[in-house]
């Protein structure tokens, strides 16, 4: 197994001001980049481990973007919908590789952002991995805003907890160790008081994200995490995608599960003719579902 790739960062220049962005290996003419956007309110760390590997297997140029408002890329003036944090990360994407097609992997909000530049810019995007493609009912968004609604400071910091409880339920459940955890968390806190924007940009995007317009070949991976029950309609809205089911893979798995998703990804990214023919299942997956 080769050493991972060294990641480095830097800023680009977007709509909103500076774009932090995560790279690993070089661009290729040859070979399309990848483009990786987090989940809110993550960073673009989120992908640095899996980037670090997946880069190293394949010679493959991987970019991971803070979304403008997280991490440490600058916030839009005012709360954004999902076609603004498109708008601003393609510009991103551009001042690094210039109008060559991409790839994409979006995680959660993510996916959403990269079903919004897939149907836009069908000749710009040319295959996406979507981790998690919600499609929610009314009463799934009205619990999801409630849940995620914005939460004042408090003196107490029981604010924090409440953040620190979620987040560590929800990713402890997917078995990465309570140091990881501990390390990760802080990264949730970089959206400061515009925290919610991401969520609530999501919740309020086209019902089925698009997914009927995406004309690209999709791999959607379902993990088992928060999304997993929404995500299970998904395959009926795509063209052309699979969906593989990761049982006992939850929040941490691009850092527990890092070799096996470098693999998977990349398996699919260089297929030539037929994307899907020769996917590099882990031992934990579920036989693909097949769009419809």
């Amino acid at each position: 197994m080769a050493s991972p790739a060294t990641v480095r960062r830097r800023y680009v220049d977007g709509p909103f001001g500076q774009i932090h962005v995560r790279e690993a290996g070089q661009p290729d003419p040859a070979r399309p980049s990848l483009a990786c956007f987090h989940m809110s309110p993550m960073t673009g760390r989120t992908f640095e481990r899996f980037m670090g590997l997946l880069s190293a297997i394949s010679g493959r140029h991987v970019m991971a973007f803070d979304t403008p408002g997280f991490g440490m890329s600058d916030a839009p003036p005012r709360p954004p919908a999902i076609a603004d944090y498109a708008d601003a990360l393609i510009a991103g994407i551009e001042a690094i590789v210039g109008d060559r097609a991409v790839d994409q992997m979006g995680y959660h909000t993510g996916s959403m952002i990269a079903c919004q530049l897939a149907a836009e810019r069908p000749r710009q995007i040319r295959r996406l991995v979507l981790v998690s493609a919600p499609v929610f009912s009314a009463e799934d968004l009205a619990q999801m805003r409630a849940e995620y609604r914005h939460r004042a400071p408090e003196a107490d910091g029981s604010h924090i907890l409440h953040r620190w409880q979620r987040f560590h339920h929800h990713f402890s459940a997917g078995g990465l160790p309570l140091d990881a955890i501990n390390e990760a968390f802080p990264d949730g806190l970089l959206g400061r008081n515009i925290e919610h924007w991401g969520h609530d940009a999501a919740f309020g995007f086209v019902p089925g994200m698009r997914l009927n317009e995406v004309t690209q070949p999709v791999l959607l991976l379902n993990p088992e995490d928060d999304l997993r029950a929404h995500t299970a309609p998904a395959p009926g809205l795509l063209k052309d995608g699979h969906m593989v089911t990761l049982d006992g893979w939850g929040h941490g798995f691009l850092d527990l599960h890092a070799k096996e998703t470098a693999a998977l990804v990349e398996s699919f990214l260089s297929a030539s003719a037929a994307p899907f023919a020769a996917l590099a299942l882990p031992d934990c997956a579920r036989p693909p579902v097949l769009s419809a």
